[in-house]
C-alpha cells in the first residue's frame, strides 16, 4: 500500500510540474483571444515544451521517484510522453496555419523571423532525436553514441522552444511571466545536471573492484564485484544496477545488469552478462582488480516485491541472471514455498548455471523445465519456444495462487505473457522486465 500510495504522490507531482507553466500564463495580464483554435494551438505548443522539460526529470533516476513503478516503467512512460509532445509540437503549427493562412507568408528565407526560425530548429532537433531513437538499430548508431547526441538534442530542442516562446511573447508578454519561462526551464536544466555532474560524484565515492571472473556456459561471464571503502550494495533478489567499467560515471557509459548473486550477501556482488552488444563482448576481457561503479538497485522485479505462495520464472537466455538471484537467495533463506523455472535456450551446452541449477533442486522446491532449440539427438524434454502448450502441459494445478516472472528477449517475453493471458492468469500477476530501455 505504501508504493501504491508513493506511486499516486508522484503522478500528482509530475502533473504539477507540468501544468504548472501552462496555468501561470492564464494569471493575468491575459492577451485578448483570436479564436478557439488559434488559443488551442498555443496550449498545445506551451504543452509540447513543459512535456519535453518533465522529460529530463523522469530520466533524472532519483530511486524514491521511480521506486513504487520500476525504472522500466518509467523510461517506457518516458518513451511514450516524447512522442506525444512531438505529435503536440507538429499540431501546433498545422493549426496555426489553418486558422491564419497568411502567415504562410513568414516562411520564405529572405524573410523568415527569427522565432519561426527558432520554432523549426527546435522542431528539426525533435524529430532526429525522437527519429534516432525509434530507429536506433536499424541505423546501426552505436548506444554510447546515440545516448551522447540524445542529450544534446534534447537540449537544443528545449533551449530553441524556449527561445521561440521568448522571441513570440504571446501569453508571456508581462516581463514577470518572460522571468518565469526563463526560471522553470532553468530548473528542468537543473536535474539534467542533477543526473550528469552530482550524481556521478556521489556514486564515485562508492566504489567496488572486480575480485573474480568466471567464464559461464552460453558465452557468459560472471564479474564478482567487492565493495571498496564502504559496506556494501543492499538489493532485491531480481534487482538491477548500472554499471561503469573501464570509465568513470561520468562518461555516459553505465549499462543495465541484472544482479545474479543472492541479496543475503550484499557485500560480495555477482553479475552475469552475456557477449552480446558492442560493450558487452569485451566483458571477457576484464581484469581482476579493475574498478567498477554500480547506481542502483532498481526494478521492481523481485519476490520481495510481489508476495505469493509459490512462483513461476520464465526466462530467455541471459534473461535467467536476476531468476538466479531469486533463487539463490530463497536457497539461503531456506525459502519452502515452490518454484518452477521454465529455462528457454538454444542448446544444452549453452544452458548457462546448468549444473547450479540442478543442485538447487536438491536445496529447494524447485522444478526446472528446459526448452531446447536445437536439441542433442537423445533429448526427451521440451523443444522449440516457450508457447502455450508447453506452459499447459507443466504449470500447477494451483496457477493463480502464483505470481509469473518472465525475462528475456523481448519477442519471447511478449510471446510469454501473451501465453500466460492466454491460460487465464491475470496480468496483475505476470511481472515483465523490460530491458528494451531505448
Amino acid at each position: 500500500m505504501n508504493f501504491i500510495l508513493s506511486g499516486i504522490l508522484w503522478i500528482c507531482i509530475y502533473l504539477v510540474l507540468v501544468l504548472t507553466p501552462l496555468l501561470v500564463l492564464l494569471v493575468r495580464p491575459v492577451p485578448g483571444g483570436i479564436g478557439f483554435w488559434w488559443d488551442f494551438s498555443l496550449a498545445l505548443g506551451f504543452a509540447a515544451t513543459t512535456m519535453m522539460g518533465v522529460t529530463f526529470a523522469l530520466t533524472a533516476r532519483f530511486r524514491h521517484a521511480v521506486e513504487p513503478f520500476g525504472i522500466d516503467i518509467v523510461y517506457y512512460v518516458h518513451r511514450r510522453i516524447s512522442i506525444i509532445a512531438l505529435f503536440f509540437t507538429l499540431l501546433h503549427p498545422v493549426l496555426l496555419f489553418a486558422e491564419e493562412p497568411m502567415l504562410f507568408e513568414m516562411l520564405k528565407p529572405a524573410s523568415m523571423p527569427s522565432h519561426l526560425m527558432a520554432a523549426i530548429g527546435s522542431l528539426v532537433c525533435l524529430l532526429v532525436l525522437i527519429g534516432c531513437s525509434i530507429w536506433r538499430a536499424q541505423l546501426g548508431i552505436e548506444y554510447d553514441r546515440w545516448r551522447f547526441w540524445h542529450i544534446l538534442l534534447a537540449v537544443a530542442a528545449l533551449t530553441l522552444a524556449i527561445v521561440h516562446i521568448q522571441l513570440v511573447g504571446y501569453y508571456v508578454d508581462a516581463p514577470w511571466k518572460k522571468t518565469l519561462w526563463v526560471v522553470i526551464p532553468a530548473s528542468w536544466i537543473f536535474f539534467l545536471l542533477y543526473r550528469r555532474l552530482v550524481k556521478p560524484l556521489l556514486i564515485m565515492r562508492r566504489p567496488f573492484r572486480v575480485t573474480d571472473l568466471r567464464q559461464e556456459r552460453g558465452n557468459a561471464w560472471t564479474l564478482v564485484l567487492e565493495p571498496e571503502g564502504h559496506a556494501g550494495f543492499p538489493f532485491l533478489p531480481g534487482q538491477f544496477a548500472w554499471v561503469s567499467i573501464w570509465n568513470t560515471p561520468f562518461a555516459m557509459r553505465e549499462h543495465p545488469f541484472s544482479m545474479a548473486s543472492s541479496a543475503e550477501h550484499p557485500d560480495k556482488l555477482e553479475l552475469t552478462i552475456k557477449e552480446l552488444g558492442d560493450y558487452t563482448r569485451r566483458i571477457g576481457s576484464v581484469q581482476i582488480g579493475e574498478r567498477a561503479y554500480l547506481e542502483g538497485p532498481y526494478g521492481i522485479f523481485s519476490i520481495d516485491r510481489h508476495q505469493a505462495p509459490g512462483y513461476v520464472l520464465i526466462a530467455g537466455g541471459i534473461g535467467v541472471a536476476p531468476f538466479m538471484s531469486i533463487l539463490r537467495t530463497m536457497a539461503d533463506r531456506a525459502d519452502p514455498r515452490p518454484v518452477q523455472l521454465y529455462y528457454a535456450a538454444r542448446t544444452w551446452e549453452g544452458l548457462t548455471f546448468r549444473e547450479e541449477l540442478q543442485q538447487l533442486e536438491a536445496s529447494i522446491d524447485l522444478e526446472t523445465v528446459v526448452i531446447l532449440e536445437e536439441p542433442p539427438s537423445d533429448w526427451e524434454g521440451e523443444t522449440g519456444r516457450i508457447s502455450e502448450e508447453i506452459l499447459a502441459r507443466h504449470l500447477p494445478k494451483e496457477r493463480i495462487k502464483r505470481c509469473y516472472f518472465v525475462d528475456g528477449p523481448v519477442p519471447m517475453m511478449e510471446a510469454a505473457e501473451n501465453a500466460l493471458l492466454a491460460l487465464g492468469i491475470p496480468g496483475r500477476d505476470i511481472q515483465v522486465e523490460l530491458y528494451d530501455l531505448v
